[in-house]
This record gives structure tokens, sequence and C-alpha cells, in this order.
């Protein structure tokens, strides 16, 4: 289930963001593809292009297990709009591994912060898996097949679930704890009300190994 969830990718996933925020100014969310600046030959000089210079900070951000690699956020004072790009050739920062979107955004198929595993799963065609909870590469979700495995643009899905921050210790959440793979079917996602947390965009390269 994980094998194509590239080790930045799932960094990228890691960054701290505000627990399924909403878009508080009640505007559409802008639909995103895997296209331009969000396209494979992004680069940190199309991110400024586009969003404009003052807007983009690149250099060190968090990953697990503490490590830090360099990435490019966007708007990274509005927790509403701030976008994360990783980048495959971080020298020249180009090539797009992995873009984190805001809770602003709308991905391929509809998907975006704050809807639940089903709505996911419906959204796929087909069930999934997901990592298991409360460690750090917790609630990761990639797809090796259904809609959200191949997107237009050659990029696929990344996904980042979360259980609400209070569980009832009256509930058994052994089943979705820690390095473990949890089927979308889990019927403790739906008890505890699981959703999605974050959402990345993901590209493949033949190029560029870890």
């Amino acid at each position: 289930m994980l094998a194509r969830v590239f080790l930045c990718t799932i960094c990228v996933a890691l960054v701290a963001t505000p627990t399924m925020a909403k878009d508080k100014s009640g505007a559409k969310p802008e639909q995103v593809a895997c296209a331009g600046v969000y396209g494979a030959d992004s680069s940190e000089a199309r991110v400024i292009e586009t969003f404009g210079a003052e807007n983009v900070v690149t250099g060190p951000v968090d990953g697990p297990e503490g490590s830090t690699y360099l990435a490019t956020t966007v708007f990274p004072d509005d927790p509403e709009r701030t976008m994360v790009f990783s980048w495959f050739d971080e020298d020249a920062k180009k090539d797009a591994s992995s873009i984190r979107l805001s809770p602003s955004q709308t991905g391929p198929f509809g998907i975006r912060i704050g809807i639940t595993v089903a709505e996911v799963e419906a959204i796929n065609g087909e069930p999934f898996t997901l990592s298991g909870f409360w460690w750090d590469y917790g609630g990761s979700a990639g797809f090796d097949s259904g809609n959200l495995s191949g997107v237009e643009g050659d990029c696929y899905v990344n996904l980042r679930f979360t259980p609400p921050d209070e569980v009832s210790g009256a509930i058994d959440v052994t089943p979705i704890s820690g390095d473990v793979e949890v089927p979308s079917s889990e019927g403790l996602l739906e008890v505890l009300d699981v959703r999605v947390e974050q959402v990345s965009l993901g590209y493949a390269s033949e190029d560029y190994a870890y």
C-alpha cells in the first residue's frame, strides 16, 4: 500500500498544519490539477513567479523522526493558504516530488481536507489501506489502484488521516495503532470519525533515487 509513498512525500505530509482546518472565507475552494506550477516540472522559480517572492520561503523544514529536508513553502503565515513544495533536485530546487495542498484547495476528483474515509473510498472507486495512527507515519495512505492511483498529469494522491484529538478509553484502538496496515473498511475508522488531515500530490521519477 505504501510502496509508492516516497520519503519526501511522507515528509511533506508531516509538516505541521492545523488539524482539519477549513477555509473560513466562505470562498469556493481552488481546484488544483497536476499541471502548471503544480506539475512535475515545477520549480522554485515558477512558484515565485506564480505566487510572488514575498509569499515564498525556501529552507529546511521538519520531517519524521527528527529529520529535516529542503522545501519551498508558499504563504507560510496564512494557514488557510499554506502549501509546501519538495523537490527531487534540491540543489536546483526543481522537479517536484511532492506538493502539499492548502486547506483552501481541492485536489483531483474533489479530494480535500475534512472528508471521511468512506468518502475517500467512494472517490477512489475501491477500498484502500492506510497506516495505523499515533506514530510518525500515522494515518498515511497512498493508492496503488483506483482513481487516485494515476491522475492526469502523471501524479498520484497521498493523504494523511487523523482521528479526533481525544478518544474514549472505552474504545479499543489496538487494531488501528502503530505500524500496521488498516483497511478502509475497518469499522473503528467510522466510529472515531477519522478524516483527511492533509492532501499531497506526488510524482515519481526514474532520474532520482533516495
